[in-house]
């Protein structure tokens, strides 16, 4: 028996050591303060369990009528939340080349599958997509 166990743990540890990093170690690229393509907002993305998640950190832009609210929520319950906190990205992990999760969108109380990917010039893409229609925008990081 006790020469079963040793060629067992050594087949255990090889294939630890081969699978590699976990998926939050893997997410080091992507996370960190972000601004938005409208300029308007800063998320911060970063681990939220063995997954990446990202939440609105700061509003740059003041509005009117005070803190924006997530108005257009589907959900009537959650329509006056604050939208400084608000996680709009969820689940996001690595495939390898990418990220893949789902973005919510608070202008349009909507929640897109996504992918973030970071691009050669230390630019974030985010692509939301419906079905095969996708539509791709550009995150500076924020400083």
């Amino acid at each position: 028996m006790r020469f079963l166990i040793v060629p067992l743990l050594a087949v255990i540890a090889t294939a630890a050591i081969a699978v590699g990093p976990s998926p939050a170690a893997a997410a080091t690229p992507v996370t960190g303060s972000w601004l938005t393509v409208e300029k308007d907002s800063v998320v911060e993305i970063g681990p939220c369990g063995d997954k990446i998640c990202g939440r609105i950190v700061r509003i740059l832009a003041p509005t009117p009528k005070g803190p924006p609210r997530d108005e257009n929520n589907p959900n009537p319950a959650l329509r006056n939340r604050p939208i400084q906190g608000l996680t709009i990205l969820s689940n996001f992990v690595s495939d390898g080349k990418q990220w893949v999760g789902n973005a919510y969108d608070p202008r349009a109380g909507k929640t897109y599958k996504s992918f973030l990917a970071l691009m050669p010039n230390g630019t974030l893409q985010v692509k939301g997509c419906v079905s095969f229609l996708c539509r791709s925008q550009t995150w500076t990081r924020a400083r």
